[in-house]
């Protein structure tokens, strides 16, 4: 039986909590809910992982240059690592490390105060020398570059895999799934949520967790709530086995142009923020472009690679928010609409840690890290100053 097999069915009549989005962040806070005793009901309008989490291989780090989404991802860091024990599955985490390629001595410069921030909160990244970088990952041509960011404990991991791990989970403490469920209409009494309305029939409930990525700001617009997330096209392209097969290196990045690598199982993965996307909802895979941009990066950056093979790739969409950080908090104006989405292509890697986060703002309890500064109201109230600074 396929993951959605069994969630077909109409919605409950009632639930404490209904999250909206099932990919790993909706996963993630519905686990974490269910565990703590909840009665939650999570809703995905297609099928679970089906948006950027359907992706084959998905990063994860504590490599950030501001302190919280260095203890986001350092915190979800952990709980991958222990994913076989809690929720317990096999989620193909591979620590190889991440690789940030430097150029330039104002690259290093900084980098170099990030590193000294992060290495404060445990994580141990540390700057490297080219020799070291071309030991750690062959196909960089080492003049090219002055320096490079390392952390070993960083690396990458399957994010369906992680979805399935969380909702089985969940499930199995009593959280109840329901798959092809568009959410159409909430239900509000003045400034409370009395229910949630679906295509599979309407749920009494008087909380909401919005975890629905790309598609958040037209269920925010459901209770009048501003979530400023645009949708964006990302593209991977895929080689096939390569003989003989790729050494195992760390995901390494080209810092000045995006471009990054890595391995996936006897090839490798490669990617590039291709320039000029248009937002948008389209996820056709175009290898045309993207292809001509990889092969420009590869040759300033790991000309080894240019004579690699891509047959095959995955598209889909970051959450974008106009400073490429979450949205995670309460909404102000609406009783008890909550929302974690806006990750600007993080959400994978710090979906654990936001799962607990979210779970202890439901229930009203002090979250380990506080999360203020990714409320949604942040841009309203910057607008509102820059107006006055014109006034």
């Amino acid at each position: 039986m396929s993951l959605s097999e069994h969630h077909r069915g109409p919605v409950p009549r009632a639930a404490e909590v209904v999250v909206v989005g099932g990919g790993v962040m909706g996963a993630a806070v519905a686990f974490h809910l269910a565990e703590a005793g909840v009665d939650v009901l999570l809703v995905e309008r297609d099928e679970l992982a089906s948006g950027s989490s359907g992706k084959p291989l998905g990063g994860v780090r504590a490599q950030f240059s501001d302190p919280l989404n260095v203890a986001l991802g350092a915190h979800s860091l952990r709980a991958y690592q222990d994913f076989g024990v809690r929720p317990g599955a096999d989620i193909g985490l591979e620590q190889v490390g991440y690789l940030f390629l430097l150029r330039t001595d104002a690259e290093v410069e900084l980098f170099t105060a990030s590193v000294a921030m992060q290495n404060v909160l445990g994580v141990p990244s540390r700057i490297i020398g080219p020799d070291e970088v071309q030991r750690l990952c062959p196909y960089v041509d080492p003049t090219r570059y002055v320096a490079a960011a390392y952390s070993p404990e960083d690396g990458f991991a399957r994010p369906a895999a992680v979805v399935e791990g969380y909702v089985t989970a969940a499930e199995r403490l009593g959280a109840q799934v329901r798959t092809g469920c568009d959410v159409t209409r909430i239900g509000t009494s003045g400034t409370r949520i009395t229910d949630v309305q679906t295509t599979r029939g309407v749920v009494r409930t008087g909380t909401v967790v919005c975890c629905a990525g790309a598609w958040s700001r037209g269920v925010g617009a459901l209770v009048g709530v501003d979530l400023p997330v645009e949708p964006l096209r990302r593209q991977i392209a895929f080689s096939p086995a390569l003989e003989p097969a790729p050494p195992r290196i760390p995901f390494t990045i080209d810092y000045g142009t995006t471009f990054y690598f890595h391995n996936a199982g006897d090839g490798l993965a490669v990617g590039i923020a291709e320039p000029d996307q248009d937002v948008g909802f389209g996820v056709a895979y175009d290898d045309e472009p993207l292809l001509a941009a990889l092969r420009d990066a590869a040759a300033t950056c790991a000309p080894a690679l240019q004579g690699v093979p891509l047959d095959h790739g995955w598209a889909g969409l970051y959450e974008m928010t106009p400073d490429h950080n979450a949205l995670i908090g309460e909404a102000r104006g609406v009783s008890r609409f909550l929302y974690a989405t806006g990750f600007s292509g993080h959400g994978f890697l710090q979906a654990p840690a936001v799962g607990e986060v979210v779970r202890d703002l439901v229930l009203e309890r002090t979250p380990f890290l506080d999360v203020a500064a990714f409320r949604a109201e942040r841009f309203a109230q910057a607008a509102l100053l820059t107006e006055a600074n014109i006034i």
